[in-house]
């Protein structure tokens, strides 16, 4: 097995421990792992990783959120790994890309793991994200830009989106976690 299917399935077996509640996530998140070769290839139609960025104001009290263009809700920020494995790489980047952020640190651990499937739309085929998200500090500016992928973007309070029913089930999770992390 390649060495950076070995570090990820390493990172999956440290979140299990931190997280023993989510084993049957972790299981499935290994088992697709080794499903396929090309499990980090947008190409790979039935599903494919994603790295997805909570991207957290310096201070920690606030998240950057995305109103996502194609799927018309407020999500974190992320995207497609495009074959590339380090996950963490692909959280960073996609936050930079997504904000227009500067001076972004992300932190190597996984924070979460959430699989989804993605509608079917034009010619892409309704398909599975098994996404991989990871802490990013804004340390800089939060002085974002709003880039072709949303609609809109803003900085959300994470305490706000614990208890709101509207909000997107995984991104609640998160919050939780994150107020138990940093209360």
């Amino acid at each position: 097995m390649p060495v950076f299917f070995l570090r990820f399935a390493a990172a999956l077996d440290d979140y299990l421990a931190r997280h023993p509640e989510e084993g049957g996530v972790v299981a499935d998140f290994e088992e697709f792992l080794t499903s396929d070769a090309a499990v980090f290839e947008r190409s790979r139609l039935a599903g494919h990783f994603t790295g997805s960025a909570w991207l957290v104001s310096a201070d920690g009290e606030r998240v950057l959120l995305t109103h996502h263009r194609k799927l018309q809700r407020w999500l974190q920020l992320g995207g497609h790994a495009d074959g590339d494995a380090n996950l963490a790489r692909v959280a960073l980047r996609e936050a930079e890309e997504e904000s227009g952020l500067g001076e972004l640190v992300v932190e190597p651990e996984i924070f979460d793991l959430d699989a989804h499937r993605i509608p079917a739309r034009g010619n892409e085929p309704e398909h599975w994200h098994y996404d991989v998200r990871y802490v990013v500090r804004a340390t800089g500016s939060e002085a974002f830009a709003v880039s072709e992928e949303s609609l809109a973007l803003a900085w959300k309070p994470v305490r706000g989106i614990v208890d709101n029913p509207q909000a997107d089930t995984s991104l609640r999770r998160m919050a939780r976690k994150w107020l138990v992390r940093y209360p």
